[in-house]
């Protein structure tokens, strides 16, 4: 402690007198300034196969599971010719994009139409986080009935990632549990839904099944609320080919649309000494966009550590309604509600023809390139000794039940719920 407070008197000393004496003192260092953010460049198609590598565990396979295949790269691309180009695709003549667009793969499309405007990496293959939940919420609006009540068990409560707030013996309808899904992205009430669709390992199916319907070929989810696991895999394309299709749905459309509902509260647990009931509560859409962009109809937001941001969402103006999809995203330097902003005020401006198209999308083309997919995949998809982080919008290890149903047989599996999907519809 002597030298220690020794040592600090001479520099005090050594400071006063330098500073008495008019002696030179070294400026104080500027403060560090960051890199200036530039949009990761996709020209190579580093993505074309398979999602940028995981930081974490949570696409390792279970103990006794095997790591799934790349989802093949169909023979024919997907929405037209410039589709198959991996960096900036815009129309002849276009003006410049705005600045400060993050996302490392984007689609700019028309909700009406399917005419895609603008895009980046359209195909690359990308993690969705809970913007998948759209196709969840097609399935699930799709078979159940919205005025039914179901009792939320204690497993439903503990779902990891963000909630809704379900709480063990709550009773919601399951149109409360879709407002829930679309509004909060609540993984806890994607397990309610889930659970009644006959568990997380049918719903993945049926979600990869019409996701093969709807002409999303690079699509493959593995959990039934978005949180990452072996095998996920989305891209800007099938994002906005979702979006188009649900949109169509008009509960759906006035799903994404709400700004804010009443949620209902639970019962308090008996087990715990104090515990009170849980009233209901205010629910309100975590979309920014819907908040702060004129015009805007809603969408979905999304996070996970590998995914990184991911969003959906889009606005009417003078009769026409566009769309955004993100992926591969920061929130630096603008949100990506706000990043989606400057996109459709770019969209909306352009008069230009159309680079691609979501309309009339092959639906059997998916034998694909899988040998070079294959050789592109990495033989680990985490270090060992890494884990999942927790906290924000989406967060969390996957679930305990893996998506090996979208993995065996994937081609007979999807061709045959496709089929009975399309046989259901018919007979409606």
């Amino acid at each position: 402690m002597r030298w220690q407070r020794t040592g600090a008197t001479l520099a005090a000393g050594a400071l006063l007198a330098g500073l008495s004496l008019g002696t030179a003192v070294a400026e104080p260092l500027p403060p560090t300034t960051p890199p200036p953010f530039s949009t990761p460049n996709t020209d190579s198609c580093p993505n074309k196969s398979i999602p940028p590598p995981a930081i974490d565990r949570s696409e390792v396979p279970q103990p006794g599971e095997t790591a799934p295949r790349p989802v093949p790269v169909p023979d024919r691309t997907v929405g037209g010719e410039r589709m198959s180009e991996c960096g900036v695709v815009l129309p002849d003549d276009a003006p410049p994009l705005p600045a400060d667009i993050a996302a490392t793969g984007w689609m700019l499309a028309d909700v009406d139409s399917g005419e895609v405007l603008a895009a980046k990496d359209p195909h690359g293959r990308y993690r969705p986080a809970s913007t998948i939940k759209m196709l969840l919420a097609l399935v699930a609006l799709d078979e159940l009935d919205l005025n039914q009540t179901v009792t939320a068990t204690p497993e439903d409560a503990a779902t990891e990632g963000s909630a809704v707030g379900i709480g063990a013996g709550g009773q919601y309808t399951n149109m409360q549990l879709m407002q829930g899904l679309v509004m909060a992205s609540g993984n806890d009430a994607a397990h309610v839904l889930s659970r009644q669709l006959g568990g997380d390992e049918a719903t993945v199916a049926k979600m990869n099944a019409l996701a093969e319907e709807l002409g999303a070929h690079d699509t493959r989810t593995a959990t039934p609320s978005g949180l990452d696991g072996p095998g996920m895999s989305s891209s800007p394309f099938d994002l906005a080919v979702i979006l188009h299709a649900a949109m169509k749905n008009p509960t759906f459309a006035r799903l994404i649309s709400t700004e804010h509902v009443e949620f209902p509260g639970f019962p308090k647990n008996p087990t715990i000494p104090g515990d009170e009931d849980k009233p209901a509560f205010a629910l309100a859409n975590d979309n920014q966009l819907l908040y702060n962009y004129e015009g805007s109809f809603g969408g979905k937001t999304g996070f996970t550590d590998d995914a990184r941001h991911t969003y959906v969402g889009g606005a009417e103006r003078d009769g026409h309604r566009l769309m955004v999809t993100l992926m591969g995203g920061e929130a630096q330097p603008l949100r990506p509600w706000e990043q989606a902003a400057r996109l459709l005020d770019y969209g909306f401006a352009l008069d230009a023809d159309s680079v691609g198209s979501l309309e009339n999308l092959p639906v059997d083309e998916v034998s694909g390139d899988e040998t070079a997919a294959l050789a592109a995949a990495p033989p680990d998809h985490a270090p060992s000794g890494t884990v999942q982080a927790s906290g924000s919008d989406d967060t969390g290890n996957s679930l305990a039940v893996r998506a090996g149903v979208g993995v065996v047989g994937t081609g007979v599996v999807i061709g045959l719920l496709g089929w009975a999907r399309r046989l259901g519809r018919a007979r409606r």
